[in-house]
């Protein structure tokens, strides 16, 4: 599935090793920083701290193929057990730390590592999780709190393999689904070196730039939104192990941030800062992706005399799959901008035609950043995979005739009502523009009159707001058909283990509410 001409190009002594290369052509540079204490570390012990983890799991009977699992919050182990992974032929699985006992169980069943390294804090949860796993054997607990310098009688040789190739895979990154089935997103040697190509190409990032850490390492935004692509160009990457608004600010202040990534509910978090406004100097952008962002966080940033793009990706492509300019990022709200180096993208209509300008159709990618597919599911790589090479992503989008691309929501949650195709993800971003919102999804629900019709689910920051006024706000921004037919305002919208909004879980609830008729629906004339 991937662009073979360019596979083709690299050879496999050329793997994706920054780290290695860099420390030993300029080992000095700073690598990471950690921003907690301000601790420094070059490229040079970075490349050493990864050789010895190498030996660690060599030691730990870790083999060409195997997968080493680490259930932590950031920290720079992670760095060097994705390069030790690199360099013994296995797979690093990032688990996510959020889960419970139960979904962590499913992910150990399906990925069997050998190892599992984590934190202290998390030593009852992932011994509970491998009883749940129930697999033959279960992996070796490594405590990074605890046992590492024990380690030492484990050091053996861990000589690379001769059989890997640039499609081996090298993460292996769980996604989120609300069916209770994980898939693993295998993630090759050519995806990291052609996203980390693709990006610092468009975005013009090279080796003075400074990004911080602050996704989760669990997601593929922690690795390779900033991270991977910075160590590629031999920059320097913050690591940051929560997220605090304040804090961040300061981060980005303190250590001369050029770069910075955030999705939309923690630029939301930013402008509350009091330090939101203050000046940073080394700031060339803020960028945004994840989930579609408010208009109103745009003009907030732009205000704060920040700049501000929007981004699109996925774990099994890219994850940077746009590149946009200042210009057009803050005169063109809601586009993306232009297809990343090395991308192919087209558009594709409900019959399968390709859609022209102006249209909506659903995105498909094709290149070298492509996944190497699910772990262990040829069905359902296949699903997602055309004959000729195509990743169907089941979001929607449109394309001017310049080139720019907007994304439109996602096809599975596209509605139909009264003959008009209503996007979800554009109310949501128009009535989280109405003041006293803090979180808003859509559904679309069946209607007798016009087929289906929008469902809002509202999570309030003024208890002043209610439907009526949401609504007027509605009819002042959207046409008649997409303004939602119900509006129920809830404590909380339901959550996957990764953040993201259970569309499961949202539908039962919205079918709830409902059949119950509650009185906090309000039904626009």
């Amino acid at each position: 599935m991937a662009d073979l001409s360019f596979r083709e190009t690299l050879q496999a002594e050329q793997l994706f090793d920054p780290v290695a290369w860099w420390g030993q052509a300029d080992g000095a540079r700073t690598a990471l920083v950690e921003a907690r204490d301000g601790r420094t570390h070059s490229y040079a012990s970075l490349n050493a701290d990864a050789d010895t983890w190498a030996r660690r799991l060599r030691g730990c009977g870790v083999a060409h193929g195997d997968r080493v699992a680490v259930l932590a919050q950031n920290r720079v182990e992670f760095i060097a057990l994705l390069c030790a992974c690199i360099r013994t032929g296995a797979l690093l699985v990032p688990l996510n730390w959020r889960l419970s006992a139960a979904e962590l169980g499913r992910v150990i069943a399906d990925a069997e590592p050998t190892v599992l390294l984590g934190e202290d804090r998390f030593a009852a949860i992932a011994r509970e999780a491998c009883l749940i796993a129930q697999v033959g054997v279960p992996p070796r607990w490594i405590d990074l709190d605890r046992d590492v310098n024990g380690l030492l009688q484990l050091l053996v040789d861990a000589a690379h393999s001769d059989t890997r190739s640039t499609n081996d895979p090298v993460l292996l990154l769980y996604t989120s689904g609300s069916t209770g089935t994980p898939k693993g997103v295998m993630i090759p040697h050519r995806q990291l070196l052609a996203n980390a190509i693709a990006t610092t190409t468009a975005w013009g990032i090279g080796q003075d730039d400074v990004g911080p850490i602050v996704t989760p390492f669990f997601h593929t935004g922690g690795w390779n939104v900033f991270t991977t692509p910075i160590l590629f160009r031999g920059g320097t990457a913050v690591l940051i192990d929560g997220f605090d608004p304040e804090t961040f600010l300061d981060t980005v202040k303190r250590f001369g941030l050029t770069v910075s990534f955030g999705v939309p509910t923690q630029l939301a978090m930013l402008r509350t800062s009091s330090k939101w406004g203050m000046s940073l100097p080394k700031l060339r952008w803020f960028i945004s992706g994840g989930a579609p962002c408010p208009e109103r966080i745009k003009d907030d940033v732009l205000a704060a005399g920040y700049r501000f793009r929007e981004g699109y990706g996925l774990t099994e492509c890219g994850p940077n799959c746009f590149a946009t300019t200042d210009d057009t990022a803050s005169n063109r709200f809601g586009t993306v901008g232009w297809p990343i180096t090395f991308l192919q993208m087209r558009l594709r209509g409900d019959d399968g035609s390709l859609v022209g300008d102006d249209q909506v159709g659903e995105l498909e990618l094709r290149g070298p950043q492509l996944f190497a597919g699910y772990f262990r599911a040829p069905e359902k790589t296949a699903d997602v995979m055309t004959s000729d090479g195509w990743l169907r992503t089941g979001d929607l989008a449109s394309r001017a005739s310049d080139g720019v691309f907007t994304i439109r929501g996602r096809r599975k949650e596209m509605f139909i009502s009264g003959g008009e195709n209503v996007f979800p993800g554009e109310v949501e971003a128009a009535l989280l523009d109405c003041t006293g919102v803090a979180e808003v999804s859509v559904i679309g629900v069946a209607d007798a009159r016009w087929g289906e019709v929008g469902c809002a689910l509202v999570v309030c920051q003024s208890p002043q707001l209610d439907a009526p006024a949401l609504l007027a706000y509605a009819r002042s921004r959207l046409a008649g058909y997409k303004v939602p037919k119900h509006v129920y305002f809830v404590a909380a919208l339901p959550r996957l283990g990764s953040g993201k909004i259970d569309r499961r879980a949202l539908g039962e609830l919205t079918r709830d509410l409902l059949a119950s008729a509650g009185s906090a629906s309000e039904t626009p004339s």
